[in-house]
C-alpha cells in the first residue's frame, strides 16, 4: 500500500486523521533499528554508553519530523530519510553524553546517566563515537546534506560555548538566550526538517521554509523545556525541578526574572546555592507572571512553526506535523 492509500485506510476505519505513530511508527521502527547497528562496536564499553542512553527511551522527535516532512512533500521512498534520522538522532545523544559531562549530570530521561555509571572516560570518548558513527552515516549523501548535517554540529559546539560564557552571568539578556537555544537545539530541528523537504524533491525556497519550521520549532521545545524545569515534575522531566537555575543555566524563565526576581538572580549567581534558596527562588517564579510570558513566547514560535507548513500541500501528514508542534505546548499543561 502507498502512503495515501494507508491514510485513507485509516481515516475510513476511525474517522479521524492518523496520528504521527501511526503514520510514520514503522520507518521509526526501523529507524531504530538503524541506530542500535550502529551502535555495535569491537570495545564493548563504548556499545554499552550509548545503549545507556539510547535505550533510556526520547521522544525521537528529529527523526520523526525528516520523515513526515518528506512524506508531507510527497515522497515515496524513505530509505535515505531513515539513514539520516538516525545519524541526527547519533548527533543528538552525543550532545547529551557531552552535555552531562560538561554539567556533571547523574540524571538523564529519569535514570543514572552513562557519565554516572561510566565516568568521565568512556563517557567523553563514547559521545566521540556516536559523532563518528553518526557521520559514517551521513557522509555517503550529497555535498548539500553532509554540510547540512557538519553546520548542525558547528552550531551545536558554538551554542554550547556560549551557554558556558553566560552560565551565572547577569548581564545575558534575551537575545543571548535565543542565540543560545537556536545553535543548541534548534540547530537539528531546522537540519532534520530540511533534509526530509530536500529528499522529496522541494524547491529551493520551499526547502529554506521547511528548514525556518525546523528552526521555530526546535525553539518553542527549548523554551519549554526550560519552563518544564521549573514547574516539573520531575516523573515527567526526567531530571530534578530546577536543574537549570542550580547550574546557572541562562534559561528563558531565568533571563527574564534576573531583573525583577532578587531571589532568583541570588541563586543563578550562586555557585553552590542551598536546596531553601533554590525552593525560593522557584517559588517566586511561579508566583510571579514570569511563566505566562514563557508560555506566550513559546506559543508564539508554535504558531509561526504550524505557518511554515503553508509550503506544504494539504494531507495527513501535515496535519500530523501540526498536530507535533502543538503538542510541545500541551506539556506545560
Amino acid at each position: 500500500m502507498t502512503p495515501a492509500t494507508i491514510t485513507s485506510a485509516i481515516e475510513l476505519e476511525t474517522g479521524r486523521n492518523p496520528s504521527p505513530s501511526e503514520l510514520v511508527g514503522e520507518e521509526l521502527r526501523i529507524v531504530e533499528d538503524r541506530i542500535m547497528e550502529l551502535l555495535g562496536s569491537d570495545e564493548a564499553i563504548l556499545t554499552r554508553v550509548g545503549s545507556a542512553l539510547i535505550g533510556a527511551g526520547g521522544k525521537r522527535i528529529r527523526p520523526a519530523l525528516a520523515l513526515l516532512v518528506f512524506r508531507a512533500a510527497g515522497g515515496q521512498d524513505p530509505a535515505d530519510t531513515i539513514d539520516v534520522g538516525a545519524a541526527i538522532e547519533l548527533i543528538h545523544s552525543a550532545t547529551l553524553l557531552h552535555d552531562d559531562i560538561l554539567d556533571s549530570g547523574t540524571v538523564r530521561r529519569g535514570k543514572p546517566s552513562p557519565f554516572a555509571q561510566f565516568g568521565l572516560n568512556p563517557t567523553l570518548v563514547g559521545g566521540d563515537f556516536l559523532f563518528a558513527k553518526a557521520f559514517s552515516v551521513a557522509g555517503r549523501f550529497d555535498a548539500k546534506v553532509v554540510g547540512w548535517a557538519a553546520d548542525a554540529c558547528v552550531q551545536l559546539c558554538e551554542g554550547e560555548m556560549l551557554q558556558n560564557r553566560h552560565r551565572r552571568n547577569l548581564e545575558v539578556g534575551l537575545e543571548d538566550y535565543l542565540t543560545i537555544a537556536r545553535c543548541k537545539t534548534a540547530s537539528l530541528f531546522r537540519q532534520a526538517s530540511r533534509i526530509g523537504a530536500h529528499f522529496a524533491g522541494m524547491s529551493e525556497q520551499d526547502v529554506d521554509t521547511l528548514a525556518k519550521f525546523g528552526d521555530e520549532i526546535g525553539i518553542g521545545f527549548q523554551m519549554v523545556d526550560d519552563l518544564l524545569d521549573v514547574v516539573g515534575p520531575e516523573s515527567v522531566i526526567g531530571k530534578p525541578v530546577g536543574s537549570d537555575l542550580r547550574e546557572g543555566a541562562p534559561a528563558l524563565p531565568t533571563v527574564l526574572a534576573l531583573a525583577e526576581l532578587p531571589q532568583v538572580a541570588n541563586v543563578f549567581s550562586s555557585h553552590e546555592p542551598s536546596e531553601k534558596q533554590v525552593n525560593e527562588a522557584l517559588s517566586a517564579l511561579r508566583h510571579s507572571g514570569i511563566l505566562d510570558r514563557v508560555r506566550g513566547m513559546a506559543r508564539e514560535r508554535i504558531q509561526s512553526a504550524i505557518d511554515c507548513l503553508d509550503a506544504l500541500p494539504e494531507s495527513a501528514y501535515r496535519s500530523a506535523l501540526e498536530q507535533v508542534t502543538l503538542d510541545l505546548l500541551d506539556r506545560t499543561s
